[in-house]
C-alpha cells in the first residue's frame, strides 16, 4: 500500500483560504455528476457548468453532487461562491495529503478521510482521499479519480422504495461513510487470510522468506492503522456535533458506523498482536536453532582439546623422548585419542548435554 499523498516542496507557505490544487493532479478533466432525488424518485445527469450545476438544484429535492478528480481550480472556487462555502474548506479539499478530519461551519459540516480499495484479482491497496460537504438540502463529495466505490448506493436511490428519498442529505453521508468502513473490514479480511497463513506456516518452517512476509504484513498492517485511527475519531465526534444537519432520528445509524469502525480497530489490534507473537516465534526458533549449533560445535570442540594436547605433545622437538622409538607408539597414541574422544562422547550423552 503506497503512500502517495505527499506535500510538494512549492506548497508549503500556501494561504489555507487560497483554493489552489496541493499535490499532483491525478486525472486531466474534472467530472461533475449530479443527482437530485425525493420521495417522488430520482434523476441523474452529468454537469458541464457552475451554470447548469445551479439550475439543477433546488429547495425542494435533495441534491448530491459528486465531483470526481480534483484538478479544476475555478470549478472548485465557483462551487465555493455559489454554495457560500468557506474558502479554506475548499483548499482542503484540493490537498489530498491533509488528515482525515471533521469541521462544523456555518451551514454546512466537512469531512475529509481516506478510501481504500482492494483490487478483486490482486489484492493491492488502492487509497485516495475521500470529501464530503454536507448542507441542508445538497451534499457535496469529491474523489481523486473514481467514483465506482459508490455505485451500490447509487443503485439504491434509484430504487424509488429507498431510504435515502426520505431521510435526506445527513443519512446520505451516513450510506457514503458506511461504504467506506464496509471496505475496511473486507480489506481487512483479505489481511487475515494472509496472517492465518503466517500462523500456520511459522509452526511447520522457519526460514527467512517467512520473516519477510511478517515484515511486509506488518508494514501494511501500520500504514493502515494509519488511515484508520483518524477516521475511528472522526467516527465517534460526529453525534457529539452541535449541528442540526444531523437529524435525532439519523443518530442510531451514525452509532451503528462507531460499531463497524471499532470492529475495524479491534481487528486490527488482533492482527497486528498475532504478528508480533509470530515475529517472537520466529526470533525464538531461531535462537534454539543457534544454540543448538552451538552446542554441537562445543562438544566437538572439547572432544578435540584433549586429543589436540596428546598431538601437541608428542610433536615436540625434544631428542630424549622413549615413546618416540618404541615401534608401537603411533598406534597406542592414535588408540588413546579414540578411545578419549569415545569415552567424552559417551559422557556427554549420558548427561544430554547434546
Amino acid at each position: 500500500m503506497a503512500y502517495n499523498h505527499r506535500k510538494r516542496k512549492e506548497d508549503i507557505g500556501l494561504s489555507p483560504y487560497e483554493i489552489k490544487i496541493r499535490g499532483h493532479r491525478k486525472v486531466s478533466t474534472a467530472q461533475v455528476k449530479a443527482i437530485n432525488f425525493s420521495k417522488e424518485g430520482a434523476s441523474e445527469i452529468d454537469i458541464n457548468s457552475i451554470d447548469e450545476l445551479k439550475s439543477f438544484t433546488n429547495d425542494s429535492q435533495f441534491s448530491w453532487i459528486n465531483i470526481i478528480g480534483l484538478c479544476d481550480e475555478e470549478l472548485i472556487n465557483s462551487i465555493s461562491v455559489e454554495y457560500n462555502i468557506p474558502a479554506n474548506i475548499m483548499s482542503d479539499v484540493l490537498d489530498p495529503s491533509l488528515r482525515p478530519q471533521v469541521e462544523d461551519f456555518d451551514d454546512g459540516l466537512f469531512i475529509s478521510l481516506k478510501m481504500l480499495q482492494a483490487d478483486e484479482v490482486s489484492q493491492a491497496i488502492t487509497r485516495e482521499t475521500v470529501c464530503l460537504i454536507i448542507k441542508d438540502k445538497v451534499i457535496f463529495s469529491f474523489v481523486d479519480k473514481s467514483d465506482n466505490i459508490f455505485a451500490p448506493i447509487k443503485n439504491r436511490i434509484k430504487r424509488k422504495k429507498s431510504r435515502i428519498h426520505t431521510s435526506g442529505t445527513d443519512y446520505l453521508a451516513f450510506t457514503i461513510l458506511d461504504i467506506i468502513i464496509d471496505n475496511y473490514i473486507y480489506i481487512l479480511d483479505t489481511y487475515g487470510d494472509k496472517v492465518e497463513k503466517v500462523e500456520e506456516d511459522i509452526t511447520l518452517t522457519i526460514n527467512r522468506d517467512t520473516l519477510r512476509v511478517i515484515n511486509l504484513l506488518k508494514q501494511e498492517l501500520n500504514h493502515f492503522r494509519r488511515d484508520m485511527r483518524p477516521v475511528k475519531e472522526i467516527i465517534f465526534s460526529l453525534p457529539k456535533l452541535d449541528t442540526n444537519l444531523i437529524a435525532d432520528e439519523n443518530e442510531t445509524h451514525f452509532k451503528e458506523l462507531q460499531d463497524n469502525i471499532s470492529q475495524v480497530s479491534e481487528l486490527l489490534d488482533y492482527f497486528r498482536e498475532v504478528l508480533y507473537d509470530a515475529l517472537d516465534v520466529y526470533h525464538s526458533s531461531m535462537s534454539t536453532k543457534l544454540n543448538d549449533i552451538m552446542a554441537v560445535l562445543t562438544v566437538f570442540s572439547v572432544v578435540f582439546i584433549p586429543i589436540t594436547f596428546i598431538a601437541g605433545l608428542y610433536g615436540m622437538n625434544f631428542s630424549n623422548m622413549p615413546e618416540l622409538e618404541s615401534p608401537y607408539g603411533y598406534y597406542i597414541v592414535l588408540g588413546v585419542m579414540i578411545v578419549i574422544a569415545i569415552a567424552m562422547l559417551l559422557y556427554f550423552k549420558r548427561k544430554k548435554w547434546f
